[in-house]
Formats: structure tokens, sequence, C-alpha cells
């Protein structure tokens, strides 16, 4: 497995690189109130640390349960996910993290980018309720793990609250 994150085995250097991740976004972050400044932050951020990661961005949910692209980093992406649709809408409806080996694989995939191989999608909550999602895509397959998991569900965390 490639990793998002590239480290030794183990995942002992993903977790030293994702604790840096950690370190500067919370320094970053600290004065911002502003969501799309925080993302557009975080997005720019794991894109350009995260040697597998083809598109990094967010999709902020509409009333309807719709999905609207947000800050992002990489090549064109859908503008708007129906709702429960693709990885993303999954992770939306079930409230918890989407790590996909295979997007070719993954029942209702929405190819936004054809070269596209896997994805992780962190939800982002706000008083029990999902108003926006973060999503890694990566042209590798299985390039997501539980490390990748774990971090990215902290990072999406300091995102989600503001200060």
């Amino acid at each position: 497995m490639a990793g998002a994150a590239k480290g030794g085995s183990g995942g002992g250097g993903k977790d030293a690189l994702y604790a840096d991740l950690v370190a500067q976004l919370e320094s970053l972050l600290e004065d911002c109130p502003d969501p799309v400044a925080r993302m557009a932050t975080t997005a720019a951020l794991l894109k350009d640390n995260l040697p597998a990661v083809s598109w990094a961005g967010f999709y902020l949910r509409r009333g309807d349960g719709a999905l609207v692209v947000g800050p992002y980093q990489g090549p064109l992406a859908c503008m708007v996910l129906p709702p429960g649709r693709g990885v993303c809408g999954a992770a939306a409806a079930r409230r918890e993290t989407v790590v996909v080996e295979d997007v070719h694989a993954f029942p209702g995939h929405i190819a936004c980018d054809a070269t596209s191989r896997s994805e992780i999608v962190v939800p982002l909550m706000k008083d029990g309720e999902v108003w926006a999602v973060l999503d890694l895509d990566s042209r590798e397959p299985a390039a997501f793990d539980g490390t990748d998991r774990k971090h990215l569900e902290a990072l999406a965390a300091i995102v989600a609250r503001a200060p």
C-alpha cells in the first residue's frame, strides 16, 4: 500500500508527518474564524504535503442534502453531488469516514476525475450534523489506510471548530 503520507513501515513516518501537519494547521487557523479561509488553507496544506494526493478539498452540505464544492486544490471538481451519492455522499449519510481502496469498485462512485483510483472522505460535524466533508483523492490504488483516517479525522476536527 502506497499511503497518502509516505513513511516508514508501520506508519511511524506517517504519524510523524501528520503530527507536523496538525501542529501547522493549529497554528495557521488559531485566529481565523472564517470557515472558507480555514478550508482553503487546509486543502493547500494537505495537497502540498501528502505526495499521493491528487485532489484535496471540501464539499459543503446544502439544506437539501446535496454537497456543493468548496475550497480545493487539484483538477476541476464536480460542482454539485446529489444527496447520498458517491463516496462523499456516503460519508455524509453515514456520518463517518469512508476509505475506498478502489473507487471503480465503489457502488455509485461519481467520477469527477477519471484518473482517481482511491479516496478518503471525512465528515465535518457541528451540533451533531454534517455541514461539510473533507475529500482526498489519489491516482494510486489503496493510497489511504487507518493511519490516514485517524489523522485526517483530527485535522477535520481542527477545521470544524472555530476560535
